[in-house]
């Protein structure tokens, strides 16, 4: 006798990520749940690529804490040449490879690792752009951005995004470093930093 059928249960903890414009407009994509693996609200990330719109074409990317990788991807779609992802939970970068591979993305490269120790290791190439969205309260953006500026990581008019927990007046932020825009929604600070 046929066991009869049970409902299908919702995948636990999936959620989505809605790319906002370009290539990839309107798309979702999946994301696993877990602590950090946050998207950027669309609203902020509207605003910010928004401040971004006449450097994104042909900009080399970095995003130091990937974790949903929806800056990332929103780069890519909005014409980044191209783009490197580092996370250092393997459960946000293998959802980040599959994301990839669906869109068909060859522009973008997704590595396993501690933003840190990647940055104090050699400088393989130099960002137009980089996003920094880390944990807060563990006292990472500070030390990211010295690594990011003191080793040569950044082309000489990089731009730099960064969300804090903290306003950006009271950040440690490398000298060469200057506040472009900043807001607040809810209690995360977001700016963008020119260096130059």
């Amino acid at each position: 006798m046929a066991k009869p059928s049970q409902p299908a249960r919702p995948s636990q903890g999936q959620g989505h990520l809605r790319i906002i414009a370009g290539e990839w407009r309107s798309r979702r994509l999946p994301v696993p749940a877990g602590d950090g693996l946050r998207p950027t609200p669309d609203r902020v990330r509207e605003t910010l690529f928004n401040w971004l719109a006449p450097h994104i074409e042909g900009a080399h990317v970095l995003d130091a804490f990937t974790g949903s990788g929806a800056l990332y991807l929103e780069a890519l779609s909005r014409g980044a040449a191209e783009a490197v992802a580092l996370d250092s939970n393997p459960a946000a970068i293998a959802n980040l490879r599959d994301n990839l591979e669906v869109l068909r993305c060859p522009r973008g490269k997704v590595i396993q690792s501690d933003a840190l120790r990647y940055l104090q290791g050699d400088v393989k190439q130099q960002f137009d752009l980089v996003f920094l969205d880390p944990p807060f309260h563990q006292d990472l953006l500070a030390n990211t951005c010295s690594l990011l500026e003191d080793r040569g990581w950044l082309r000489d008019h990089a731009w730099i995004y960064t969300e804090s927990e903290a306003a950006p007046s009271s950040l440690q932020m490398p000298g060469s470093w200057r506040l472009h825009r900043e807001k607040k929604t809810g209690q995360v600070h977001y700016a963008l930093w020119e260096r130059g």
